[in-house]
C-alpha cells in the first residue's frame, strides 16, 4: 500500500511539473507571436540575426554601462519597433537612416561609422550585451522608468530635445515622444 502511494504522489508530480513546463513555453510562445509575428512562420536565423543587431546595437551604445543603462537602450530600440513612426523589424530600426539639413544622419551614431560597423572588440561586454539583448527581446524584460521612451543621448551632450525626460540611467537621459511645453 505505501509503495504504491508512493507511486501515486511521484505520477502526481511528474504530472504538475509537466503541466507546469507547459503552461511557462506556452507563455513564452504567446509572447513571441504577439510581439515578434507568428514564431511558426520565422525563421531561427531571421531570430538570431535580430538578436545580434540588438546585441551590437546595446554594445555599441551602452557596452560599458551597467545592467540596467543596457537594458534601457535595448528597451528604447524595441519600443521603436512597436511604434508607428519606426520600422517594424529590430534591425531595421537600428540601421535607419534619416537625412537631415542634406546630411545623412543614423538614428544610432555608431552606425554611421563605418569603423564601428564590424565584430566587438570586448568579447566580454558584448556577450553582456548580448544576454540583455535576449531578455529584452525574447523574454519581454522592462524598466519601469522607460517604459514609453523612445529617445535617449548621452549626458554630456545637450541636443535641446523638446520631448519629455523620462529617467537618466547611467551616462544616458532617456525621453518619450511627448513634448514640454
Amino acid at each position: 500500500m505505501e509503495k504504491s502511494m508512493k507511486g501515486m504522489y511521484h505520477l502526481i508530480g511528474f504530472i504538475l511539473v509537466a503541466m507546469f513546463t507547459f503552461q511557462i513555453t506556452n507563455h513564452k510562445f504567446q509572447y513571441y507571436k504577439e510581439n515578434f509575428g507568428d514564431s511558426d512562420n520565422v525563421p531561427v536565423k531571421v531570430i538570431e540575426q535580430r538578436l545580434n543587431c540588438l546585441a551590437m546595437n546595446v554594445y555599441r551604445e551602452a557596452g560599458h554601462e551597467p545592467f540596467e543603462g543596457k537594458v534601457a537602450v535595448a528597451q528604447v530600440t524595441m519600443n521603436r519597433v512597436d511604434h508607428p513612426d519606426f520600422p517594424k523589424d529590430v534591425c531595421a530600426v537600428v540601421y535607419q537612416k534619416n537625412v537631415f539639413m542634406e546630411k545623412v544622419v543614423c538614428q544610432f551614431s555608431w552606425y554611421c561609422d563605418a569603423l564601428h560597423r564590424n565584430r566587438p572588440i570586448n568579447n566580454k561586454a558584448y556577450k553582456e550585451s548580448y544576454e540583455v539583448a535576449k531578455k529584452v527581446m525574447l523574454e519581454g524584460f522592462r524598466l519601469d522608468g522607460v517604459k514609453n521612451a523612445l529617445y535617449y543621448h548621452a549626458d554630456y551632450v545637450n541636443p535641446n530635445w523638446k520631448y519629455q525626460k523620462v529617467a537618466k540611467i547611467g551616462n544616458h537621459i532617456f525621453y518619450n515622444e511627448r513634448t514640454v511645453k
